[in-house]
């Protein structure tokens, strides 16, 4: 395996990490660890924050697969995050 495909793989496990970190941040998949669903949306929005920025930093330098997975989780995530905030009960 060259070294451009071996760090693909990792860009990608590095993605899907922060994506399944802040689908159990939401509520939306079961914490491994406590088997229990938890809601944090201030963790989730830095998980998705992580996200966003390494794919700012990293924009120019990502070949269109890499570009493509880290736009449509980006994009996946908030729209989940915002449902999750529209659910929230409002605060007076």
């Amino acid at each position: 395996m060259s070294q451009p495909e071996k760090n693909e793989i990792l860009l990608t496990h590095v993605i899907l990490m922060f994506q399944t970190a802040a689908l159990q941040q939401m509520g939306k998949l079961k914490n491994p660890i406590t088997d229990k669903v938890e809601k944090n949306l201030e963790m989730a929005q830095t998980s998705i924050d992580i996200l966003d920025m390494l794919f700012q930093k990293m924009k120019n330098n990502l070949s269109e697969n890499e570009n493509r997975m880290f736009v449509e989780v980006l994009k996946e995530l908030k729209l989940n995050y915002v449902d999750e905030v529209a659910k929230e009960p409002k605060v007076n």
